[in-house]
């Protein structure tokens, strides 16, 4: 999709970044995050976070990403950012020569959880899918861009209608690397209704 500069907004503008039709470049600054309580007791919240906004139910949004990360917990993917204490985040978090971590990190109320799996650090490009069916999410990940695999189901509590989501890249320790994101879609959702076990009555 062509990317309308007129929709995107940042949640804290980095110094430096680039927007063309078809590719965001984020230079990340150092001591930027995204965290709330949880296991490490601190509030890291001053991230650039760049989103576009809607009202849609169902749908689905796909982007490549590429990074340079070269410094224990430089990140970048997709984000949902609804305010300080709830969202969304899915990426590839650099930890040393030989290891990535692969994951995700919900916040509901001020409170983060963190979901991950060893990668290869060799690995410098990873496809995100970001899908929501109501108040709930899906984040799904691919190597190719062709076969996705699920990362993490959720439910977001204050995502009740309008939601806004994109892109985010920080460097929490003393670092600055460059990501990049392309080969943007916004399509129907792509993460099919459950068709197994019953809800249970309400």
């Amino acid at each position: 999709m062509k990317i309308n500069k007129e929709q995107w907004k940042w949640t804290r503008e980095p110094k430096n970044y680039s927007i063309t039709d078809d590719k965001i470049e984020i230079i990340t600054n150092p001591h930027t995050d995204l965290w709330q309580r949880t296991y490490y007791h601190f509030r890291n919240d001053n991230a650039p976070v760049l989103q576009i906004k809607t009202s849609e139910k169902f749908f689905s949004f796909i982007v490549k990403t590429k990074f340079e990360t070269k410094v224990r917990f430089d990140q970048c993917g997709v984000v949902m950012y609804l305010d300080s204490a709830n969202w969304i985040k899915g990426s590839i978090e650099y930890e040393n020569e030989k290891i990535q971590h692969l994951g995700s990190v919900v916040t509901n109320n001020g409170y983060s959880d963190w979901a991950t799996t060893e990668i290869d650090a060799g690995i410098k490009s990873m496809w995100y899918r970001f899908s929501r069916r109501m108040d709930d999410f899906c984040i799904e990940c691919s190597e190719n861009g062709i076969k996705f695999k699920q990362m993490r189901i959720c439910h977001i509590h204050k995502a009740s209608d309008e939601i806004q989501f994109g892109l985010y890249a920080c460097s929490p320790e003393n670092s600055s690397f460059k990501a990049s994101f392309t080969n943007m879609e916004i399509t129907e959702c792509k993460w099919p209704a459950h068709n197994g076990q019953l809800p249970d009555e309400e």
